[in-house]
């Protein structure tokens, strides 16, 4: 297959999970109050502390996957973040029938994104990202 080709689509790849991120960590940003009660209902310590820490990962992490620096590294810590947020906040057991239906969505959501987060994983960020530049893969 073209490099070209390749490396577009890899970008293209990080670009579009990356945005699910960036755009929630900017939702809990300026939504902080709301993000810390939210945390604090289901019952987590330190909801203030754990709203920080959720906006820096999916806002610095949305940025490093987009422009590949170390994205190996931010794709396995988004797999990291994902396994407990997704147990805490999308577990459908016990719940009515329509708010369970929504939560398994969500559930199989972020089991998904932890797959596509496994590609990068498994095979790199492609050409075009600064692991590759710095690398000397471009050259």
């Amino acid at each position: 297959m073209n490099a070209n080709f390749t490396n577009a689509i890899a970008l293209a790849g990080r670009i579009l999970l990356a945005l699910l991120f960036i755009q929630s960590g900017f939702g809990k940003l300026t939504g902080f109050e709301g993000t810390a009660g939210y945390i604090a209902s289901k019952g987590l310590p330190l909801p203030q502390v754990a709203a920080a820490a959720a906006i820096a990962v999916e806002l610095l992490g949305g940025i490093l996957l987009v422009v590949g620096w170390k994205a190996r590294w931010v794709a396995a810590a988004f797999v990291v973040f994902l396994v407990p947020v997704t147990l805490a906040f999308h577990n459908p057991a016990g719940l009515p029938a329509d708010q369970a239906s929504m939560q398994m969505i969500q559930l199989m959501k972020n089991i998904s994104i932890m797959g596509g987060m496994l590609m990068v994983v498994a095979f790199g960020p492609g050409g075009w990202a600064l692991d590759g530049f710095t690398s000397g893969r471009n050259r």
